[in-house]
């Protein structure tokens, strides 16, 4: 069912009138409380307790501000900064968006893959991009399609493409298509570590660039609140050993030494043997 032209003047009126009515409610309750303003920050990383120090230096340097934070869907990820959802977002570049600003690097990762236990790739250390190649990966719809390129690439090194066939909205349904055999999934690295799952295997990726995130802001949007989130960025800067310029080979090498304990074994139930492979993967063809 559509709406009339006159239908959705209505609508867009009566929505006018009720964010006026929650902005006044919205102001009394933060008066009651002491506070001048609310920022919101909206995350795609889900590293949140590695992230808390830019949260807690922002919270003690403001507290006439209150910060409120959560968990951004995947789709159409820009839409909620122009609709005036959220005032800031934390995502990977490029943001080729000419109405939004990019902010500081809060921090940067290696890449990993995310198999399911029963995958061929899952005997292991690492993996190569060409690895997707050879199986399916998840997909967003809408989204801008050079931002989620640098996510999840449409062709391996070698020109093969990826296919991307699961549509996705958010990591659990990520996962749920990973553990189900349906899809590999690429990530970056601290996702092994917030996600772990018995059926799931997370591979450091040898060739791929690792993935910053930063903050991005709708431009006529910048605040006070905005510019000193950002300020609080560029004075801690990005988080310790998350070099921007990062790759992810040094994880992989620290895979594949005999020294160092696969990654992917820390979270192998109790009693359970660890089944070490020394070697990468690097695929031509068909997948080994």
């Amino acid at each position: 069912m559509r709406l009339t032209p006159v239908g959705e003047q209505l609508r867009d009126d009566l929505r006018e009138l009720h964010q006026g009515l929650a902005q006044s409610l919205e102001r009394a309750r933060l008066a009651a409380r002491g506070k001048t303003g609310t920022l919101r920050v909206s995350l795609f990383p889900v590293n949140h307790q590695e992230l808390r120090r830019y949260w807690e230096t922002f919270r003690s340097a403001y507290p006439q501000w209150e910060l409120r934070l959560r968990v951004s869907a995947y789709a159409d990820p820009f839409a909620q900064l122009r609709n005036g959802d959220v005032d800031v977002l934390v995502t990977w570049p490029p943001v080729d968006e000419p109405d939004l600003t990019m902010g500081p690097v809060l921090f940067a990762e290696p890449r990993v893959l995310a198999v399911a236990a029963d995958n061929p790739l899952a005997k292991w250390s690492t993996a190569s991009l060409e690895a997707v190649g050879d199986y399916r990966h998840i997909t967003v719809d809408p989204v801008p399609a050079g931002w989620f390129e640098r996510f999840v690439p449409g062709i391996t090194p070698k020109s093969r493409p990826i296919e991307r066939t699961a549509v996705v909205n958010n990591i659990e349904d990520t996962l749920l298509h990973t553990a189900m055999g349906e899809t590999v999934s690429l990530f970056p690295a601290h996702v092994e570590l917030y996600y772990p799952r018995p059926g799931i295997v997370y591979l450091p990726v040898t060739d791929m660039e690792a993935l910053p995130y930063g903050l991005v802001w709708r431009s006529e949007a910048e605040n006070d609140m905005i510019r000193a989130l950002a300020r609080v960025v560029r004075e801690l800067g990005p988080l310790p050993g998350r070099d921007v310029d990062q790759r992810s080979t040094t994880v992989a090498k620290a895979a594949v030494d005999r020294r160092h304990r696969p990654r992917r074994c820390l979270f192998r139930p109790k009693n359970t043997p660890c089944r070490e492979v020394n070697g990468n993967v690097s695929f031509s063809g068909a997948a080994a």
